[in-house]
């Protein structure tokens, strides 16, 4: 009798487990994707570390999800695996001073004056819809110039001091560099723009080129690892 109860009562709770899963509704996926390219004023006054001298306009386009402008990217996109991808954020800056004051009017507020501004690399989580800020090691907005390959990031970097320009190669999701070394100093008043061209790619055996201005390219054999992004199961709103 005791047996027979303890069957009926597992499989009750199995039943009632069952209704209670399948009562949960299935979650929506995320709809992820960059907007169409808008061009957008851009000068060096507005950007001081990230335009180029002859630069008069940015193109921009919006990261969606689901429907909503989340960021503002500039540049192309590298896909990292088919569910994750790196873009540029671009910027929009309030540039106004307090002292932007109509003068007949003290007590107003100062007039709005907006620029735009390149700003770090943004992780994107097609999934989840997730975005993240990457914090790629001595990072430069007006140096560095990204080349990806896989979840690597080659550029050249520009060290704390500011006073050195390194060759870096950064893995998503590793704090420390995978390459740092020293290419040259640097001094930021009188250095060339760019002051390094984008980095090269080979694959077997895997090696990255800089091509810093006025210098030899330099080359690096690496270590190939296996990816270290992770990519949770987070279903939660962005």
């Amino acid at each position: 009798m005791l047996l027979r109860f303890r069957v009926l009562l597992s499989v009750a709770l199995f039943a009632a487990g069952m209704a209670a899963f399948a009562a949960v509704p299935p979650k929506k996926p995320h709809v992820v994707l960059l907007g169409s390219a808008r061009q957008f004023p851009y000068s060096k006054a507005g950007d001081p570390a990230g335009a180029g001298p002859d630069e008069t306009t940015l193109k921009a386009r919006p990261l969606l999800v689901d429907g909503r402008v989340s960021e503002w990217t500039t540049g192309e996109a590298h896909d990292i695996t088919d569910r994750s991808f790196v873009v540029r954020r671009a910027l929009r800056i309030n540039d106004s001073l307090p002292s932007d004051k109509p003068t007949d009017k003290p007590a107003a507020k100062p007039a709005e004056h907006w620029v735009w501004q390149r700003g770090p690399w943004l992780l994107v989580d097609r999934l989840t819809g997730h975005v993240t800020a990457l914090k790629l090691p001595d990072y430069d907005p007006g140096v560095s110039q990204v080349a990806w390959f896989r979840d690597y990031a080659a550029y050249c970097g520009v060290t704390a001091t500011g006073k050195s320009l390194y060759a870096v190669v950064a893995q998503v999701g590793v704090r420390k560099p995978v390459l740092a070394k020293k290419l040259s100093a640097y001094d930021a008043e009188g250095a060339v723009w760019p002051a390094c061209a984008a980095p090269e790619w080979e694959r077997e055996p895997l090696k990255v080129t800089f091509h810093p201005a006025g210098r030899d390219a330099a080359s690096f054999d690496l270590v190939g690892g296996s990816a270290r992004l992770v990519e949770d199961g987070d279903d939660s709103e962005p």
